[in-house]
């Protein structure tokens, strides 16, 4: 399980981005300011560390120059404000991996983290799944049935690979919602269930009957075990 340590000084974002990782299956620690992130980066050795540029005490640039200078090797995605473009540049001279300007969506910060997290051997991510004849390699983003490719679209793929990676675990409507459409709020449409009907029909034997992607009344679904 990789360790996130996120540095960010406004609490819903910081609430909202923790929600995010640890739903993605991270462990996560947060520090509220640069002298903390920089204590706990330095105490907690983690696998990759979300670092906002605007921080109270020390700013997020102070933190990557004091960590790279110190030898650290920990990858950093700094989070730096619209139009703040030096910051970006100043940001990558003193040693940051990548950036993302907000607002973001948290689908493109996540491919950010697990795209650093690949090039540094942070991220092993599991074998190939097998659902009977269907291969999930979520190592090359690709899903394929009986060796071709499946026809999935963005959204599919996107649905496919969250339930694999939450294998066996119970899903509910609203934490796909969030996670995979980024959507807050209550639920007020069958999108979800559409999405799963459609996906069976690609990825089940005999989608009447589904094996592999169950419904779990009341609740939500289920990638079997």
């Amino acid at each position: 399980m990789p360790k996130v340590l996120i540095v960010e000084d406004d609490e819903a974002m910081s609430v909202a981005l923790a929600d995010g990782f640890a739903s993605e299956g991270y462990e996560v620690r947060l520090a509220r300011d640069g002298e903390a992130g920089l204590k706990a980066a330095r105490a907690e050795a983690p696998d990759l560390l979300i670092l906002d540029v605007m921080l109270p005490k020390r700013t997020g640039l102070d933190v990557c120059r004091e960590l790279r200078g110190a030898g650290s090797s920990v990858p950093i995605l700094m989070l730096t404000a619209r139009g703040q473009e030096i910051d970006k540049v100043v940001g990558l001279r003193t040693g940051a991996d990548d950036y993302v300007t907000k607002p973001f969506g948290f689908l493109e910060l996540i491919a950010r983290a697990e795209a650093l997290l690949r090039r540094t051997g942070g991220l092993a991510l599991a074998a190939p799944l097998h659902l009977g004849e269907v291969e999930i390699d979520l190592r090359r983003h690709r899903a394929t049935r009986a060796g071709r490719p499946l026809e999935l679209t963005a959204r599919e793929y996107r649905l496919l690979a969250f339930f694999a990676r939450h294998r066996g675990q119970v899903v509910t409507r609203q934490a796909l919602l969030e996670s995979v459409w980024e959507y807050r709020g209550s639920p007020t449409t069958r999108t979800v269930d559409m999405h799963v009907a459609k996906l069976r029909k690609k990825i089940e034997p005999d989608p009447s009957e589904p094996r592999f992607l169950l419904t779990v009344h009341g609740l939500g679904y289920q990638l079997a075990e």
